[in-house]
């Protein structure tokens, strides 16, 4: 039997991006201390090393359809390719997995596929072996005239770090909610020093609207109930198909998850100035595969 495609990778997304994204005023903008390592000093003013562990890395590709685009410059440019993907890799296995022993996806290698295409990326397994991932990037979005110097650097970083996720993270099969998927891979991003600045904690609507409503929402999680609660949540969806209360009440103490987002709902609500997100442009994001039967994979 074919494995299942997760519904997420057969229907577009929400917006991953506004017109307003760049780094958060509140995100840490450097990273020197005391015990700097060779790691640490590579790391960029625009994320945050974050590395406890050095996790093999699977064979990298880069691939540009076209050249004269005006976005591959800003790309290059931008995203300094031998050093910058090492390091998003390294911080999303790292906040994904306590050690590189810990079991996970088996994914071989990572195609990064730019190209003039709608939207702004999506991350699929290749047709023949799921096992080989493929993200595939839109040069017309790179191109965009919002997207110069430093805004440029931490938006694409961005998506760089979102995309890597869905790499390297379960998926309980393929039937956990679309939004718990696409808020992991936010949550990340998140703690990688990228979030773009019209994020906002808000609590409008069901807790698995995806990207950075529900990252909020499990950095709440975490920080309630102790560093490695989200990576417990992601160690759940490993076998078996999506259960809300198996996975929530063991990653949680024995709470519901409805009951939580209650909690989380009250002390957003009440908190200062953090209802309602920035307004902006929507951005279609994590546009479906187009070749025929391909295989979505996270």
């Amino acid at each position: 039997m074919p494995p299942r495609t997760p519904p997420y990778f057969q229907t577009a997304m929400p917006a991953v991006s506004l017109p307003s994204d760049r780094p958060s005023p509140t995100t840490p903008t450097t990273t020197n201390n005391n015990n700097n390592t060779q790691d640490d000093e590579e790391a960029t003013t625009t994320t945050l090393p974050i590395r406890k562990h050095k996790f093999p890395t699977p064979k990298l590709r880069l691939q540009f359809e076209d050249l004269k685009h005006p976005g591959t410059s800003v790309f290059l440019r931008a995203v300094h390719s031998t050093t910058d993907i090492e390091q998003q890799i390294q911080n999303v296995l790292n906040l994904l997995y306590h050690h590189p022993s810990a079991p996970r996806p088996p994914t071989r290698s990572i195609t990064f596929v730019l190209e003039d295409m709608p939207g702004v990326a999506y991350t699929t397994g290749t047709a023949l072996d799921d096992d080989h991932k493929e993200i595939h990037f839109s040069l017309s979005y790179i191109a965009l005239p919002r997207h110069a110097g430093d805004l440029a650097r931490a938006e694409l970083l961005g998506v760089i770090c979102h995309e890597l996720v869905h790499c390297f993270q379960y998926n309980a099969e393929g039937t956990a909610p679309g939004g718990l998927i696409e808020g992991i891979a936010d949550w990340v991003r998140l703690n990688a020093g990228l979030a773009a600045r019209h994020w906002r904690r808000e609590a409008e609507g069901a807790w698995d609207r995806g990207y950075q409503h529900t990252g909020y929402f499990l950095q709440w999680l975490e920080e309630k109930f102790g560093e490695g609660t989200v990576r417990t949540v992601n160690g759940l969806l490993r076998e078996g198909e999506w259960d809300a209360e198996r996975v929530f009440k063991a990653a949680c103490a024995g709470r519901e998850v409805e009951g939580l987002w209650e909690e989380y709902a009250r002390e957003v609500k009440g908190g200062e100035g953090a209802t309602g997100t920035a307004e902006g442009e929507t951005i279609p994001s994590d546009t479906p595969p187009r070749v025929e039967g391909a295989k979505g994979g996270v």
